[in-house]
């Protein structure tokens, strides 16, 4: 029962420049989908884009916003909710199956992005077995966020985002203790 309880204390609130660049990076990252959408003629929006904002605009630094993950999590989830739609079909059930998939691939893939767990659901509620819907909206909308985000979150020049592109994973802590 303890661990359920919690503890431990809230982070410190942001600071009014982090609570600018959550905003100015919100409105000109949906901002930019939506119109390039609207000009092309197709789509570059989904809901979950709302959600990758809040990862991309308030929390930079998290591995849940870097590049890679943020294309290649709406990618991989896209992926499965289409494959799992166009083969078993739309139920419940293989709406769940598709999201448990996406989760279990982005996590081998090292690419984790919460926000792109919605995606299978998004496909299976609007019935979509086009596989364009990989293209737009989600390549095209996810690479405008991530361009977006790799200009609002450098424009000072002490912050650095992204914090990494494709990563190395630290040595085992058995390896650090032999050093």
């Amino acid at each position: 029962m303890k661990r359920i309880l919690g503890g431990g204390y809230l982070p410190h609130p942001p600071q009014a420049y982090e609570i600018l660049r959550g905003i100015l990076g919100g409105v000109t990252g949906i901002t930019a989908i939506s119109y390039l959408g609207m000009f092309s003629g197709v789509p570059w929006i989904i809901a979950p884009f709302g959600a990758t904002c809040v990862l991309l605009f308030a929390a930079p630094q998290t591995p849940l916003a870097q590049p890679r993950n943020v294309i290649f999590g709406h990618l991989i989830a896209a992926f499965c909710g289409l494959l799992f739609i166009n083969v078993l079909g739309n139920t419940p059930f293989f709406m769940a199956i598709a999201v448990g998939m996406a989760i279990a691939a982005m996590q081998i893939l090292r690419v984790t992005h919460a926000p792109a767990g919605a995606n299978p659901i998004i496909i299976f509620m609007a019935n979509i077995h086009d596989w364009n819907f990989m293209i737009t909206p989600v390549l095209v909308g996810s690479v405008t966020l991530v361009l977006v985000a790799l200009i609002i979150n450098n424009i000072r020049s002490t912050d650095k985002y992204p914090v990494y592109w494709r990563g190395t994973c630290p040595k085992k802590k058995e390896d650090l203790l032999k050093e």
